[in-house]
């Protein structure tokens, strides 16, 4: 048990001498209280995130996320020897070249950058960073730090000398992700969700590229259309390419079954780093075993193997990077396209619209030979490091670090070290695990997170679901609040989340599980709490949104949005289902945390909020709006994505 709880137990106990009776009461009180889940909290739980290694490849430094710490963990006896507190939940870790400094992105709304003196374990300073901030990367030459704001869509860069940030460049949407090149010339930025309408013809999230030199946004590299989920990225040391993990979304098609990828499939994208074109994506699942929500990516130091850590299904795989993009060149040159410049060799991009299209992102066996998939002890593998030839994978569930020997002459020996004393899991915990979990899932193809990554939101794509018959494709719904909010699903179709997340596992997952699995997801989702807001100025509406709230009573958004929830519980028609065969009647959806859900309606046909009060409001009937200004509009929108 941490310090701080004994000394916060002895207090107790020193303020209750009055009677012996009373000594015995309380301290049978603390036994009961310390045999049963009820005192588990999140501090309790380590939730490893992210891991770097040092320069002399001794030491690897460990964000443990839910109990705010860094722990620091010694490669020889693979043992933690310190931890280092940090202000709030650490999200990403840098080290500086020399080793002398860590830099640490912490926290929510308004979050920061921790430096600590990894030679004195002292936090020597703590610097601004913008929402939610994730990711860090520092220049070669060690004097910009970049941090992803993610919810802010945009990044931080900070002068490591001034210590304070100098500039901030937008992005667009979900931020988590980067890498810069070793020349110091280009960072890459991975977006967890596609911006835009859902009804396109192609949604995808992209990578967005920066010129480190001139501080600038550059382009956006659209990834395949599906493509969401995008949780790690990584330039490959020799600097010629850049790898996306993703997920590859099949929702243009019923979710009818699940053989061979049918909902969702899972990939990593190789772009060029010189030419900034997307090369191909590749599918890490095998023809019937998924390879679930594929999440941390690390590369050899000779640039010879990717590794990739499955969060969904508990695996890592090595890929022979040169193999696969000779596998890919050989491909693409019988289809007869052009190859593509670069130093070290050439590789064809991506279609441009005049070649034929590439079938590499539905093959299924292409990664065969060329790939080895391990299975891993603990559960819920995220960040990983490679050292020499053993991978580090830092394993969120179990509370622990996985560590496999990628030599081919070890055939994967794989062991797995616990980071501190084990902790049972309480039901909330063990639903978490279970909605990240595709061992619930025929094949493994997915989990709950797959459609709602991010802490069960959404993934903003439109599904074909097989809970109202098929030909009526509607948007994900955010699990947030879901089980305060009945009915459930956009059109009010379930009675309630239970009944939602139940049919889920059956109709969704193609599974039968225990009644108890079930539960234990409902204890989690209804354990959710909101963001702050990114359009709040220090947790208060603006002079615009204070305007906002007074026309959200103008315009009558208030007779159906109303209440602490924003939501009067009822399904209406408001004139957005013409394209339906039925079901017109849509659920009152909350309004809080809805900045974080676009696009809007039951089709995400609005791409913005302003979108959805103006061009998709016909007749006024989701809102008197039509007779507000330009500049109205505006205000409502900003009181609105408030919440």
């Amino acid at each position: 048990m941490p310090a701080v709880k004994i000394n916060h137990y002895r207090g107790i106990i020193m303020n209750r001498k009055e009677t012996g009776l009373t000594l015995y009461a309380v301290v049978l009180t603390i036994i009961l209280c310390l045999t049963t889940n009820r005192i588990t909290t999140a501090k309790d739980y380590l939730s490893p995130t992210a891991v770097v290694a040092d320069p002399q490849r001794q030491t690897l430094y460990i964000a443990q996320n839910t109990a705010k710490q860094i722990a620091v963990f010694d490669t020889k006896t693979t043992k933690v020897t310190a931890t280092i507190d940090v202000p709030a939940e650490p999200t990403g870790i840098a080290l500086t070249g020399d080793g002398a400094f860590l830099y640490v992105t912490c926290g929510r709304q308004k979050g920061s950058v921790c430096v600590i003196d990894t030679r004195t374990a002292e936090l020597l300073r703590t610097l601004p960073a913008g929402h939610t901030p994730i990711a860090p990367v520092l220049s070669p030459d060690g004097r910009f730090l970049y941090a992803c704001n993610r919810f802010d869509n945009n990044i931080s860069v900070i002068s490591t000398g001034e210590g304070k940030q100098i500039k901030k460049i937008p992005v667009l949407r979900e931020p988590v992700a980067a890498d810069i090149t070793p020349d110091g010339k280009w960072l890459y930025v991975g977006n967890m969700l596609p911006y835009g309408p859902a009804s396109a013809d192609s949604v995808a999230c992209n990578v967005s590229v920066i010129n480190a030199k001139t501080m600038a946004f550059d382009i956006d590299i659209v990834l395949p259309n599906g493509s969401t989920g995008l949780h790690d990225l990584i330039v490959s040391p020799d600097g010629r390419f850049v790898f996306a993990s993703h997920i590859l979304a099949r929702y243009t098609v019923p979710t009818t079954q699940l053989e061979r990828g049918w909902i969702n499939t899972n990939a990593v994208s190789i772009i060029n780093a010189g030419s900034k074109r997307l090369i191909e994506t590749v599918l890490l699942d095998d023809v019937d075993s998924g390879a679930a929500n594929p999440w941390g990516l690390a590369c050899t130091s000779d640039s010879k193997y990717l590794c990739v850590t499955h969060a969904g299904t508990h695996e890592l795989s090595v890929i022979d990077i040169a193999a696969m993009l000779e596998k890919i060149n050989s491909y693409n040159k019988r289809i007869g396209r052009q190859p593509q410049s670069f130093a070290g060799g050439s590789y064809t991009a991506h279609s441009s619209g005049n070649e034929a299209p590439s079938n590499i992102p539905n093959e299924l066996s292409f990664l065969y030979g060329i790939r080895q998939r391990i299975k891993l002890p603990g559960k819920g593998p995220r960040a990983l490091t490679i050292i020499e030839d053993k991978a580090y994978v830092a394993e969120y569930f179990s509370d622990s670090i996985a560590i496999v020997d990628i030599s081919t002459e070890s055939r994967f020996k794989t062991t797995s070290i616990a980071l501190g004393p084990k902790t049972d899991m309480t039901t909330r915990r063990k639903g978490q695990m279970l909605f990240n979990d595709a061992r619930l899932c025929f094949q493994g193809w997915q989990s709950c997170a797959s459609c709602h990554p991010s802490d069960a939101r959404a993934d903003a794509l439109n599904w074909d679901l097989l809970n109202d018959g098929l030909g009526n494709p509607k948007n994900t719904k955010s699990m947030l609040l879901a089980h305060e909010t009945p009915p459930a699903m956009i059109t009010g179709i379930r009675e309630n989340a239970e009944v939602a997340v139940r049919s889920g596992i059956r109709h969704i997952q193609f599974a039968v599980r225990p009644e108890e699995e079930a539960a234990a997801i409902d204890e989690y989702l209804k354990s959710l709490k909101p963001a702050p807001s990114p359009h709040l100025v220090d947790g208060k509406l603006s002079e615009s949104a204070e305007r906002g709230q007074k026309i959200f009573d103008k315009a009558d958004c208030a007779s159906c949005h109303t209440g602490p929830l924003h939501t009067d519980l009822k399904t209406h028609n408001v004139g957005t289902g013409e394209y339906l065969d039925k079901d017109r009647w849509f659920d009152t959806p909350t309004l809080v945390e809805v900045w974080r859900t676009a696009p809007y309606l039951y089709d995400g046909r609005a791409a913005t909020m302003e979108e959805m009060l103006t061009t998709y409001n016909p007749g006024d009937k989701h809102g008197v709006t039509s007779n507000l200004t330009e500049a109205e509009i505006k205000d409502l929108a900003k009181f609105i994505l408030s919440q």
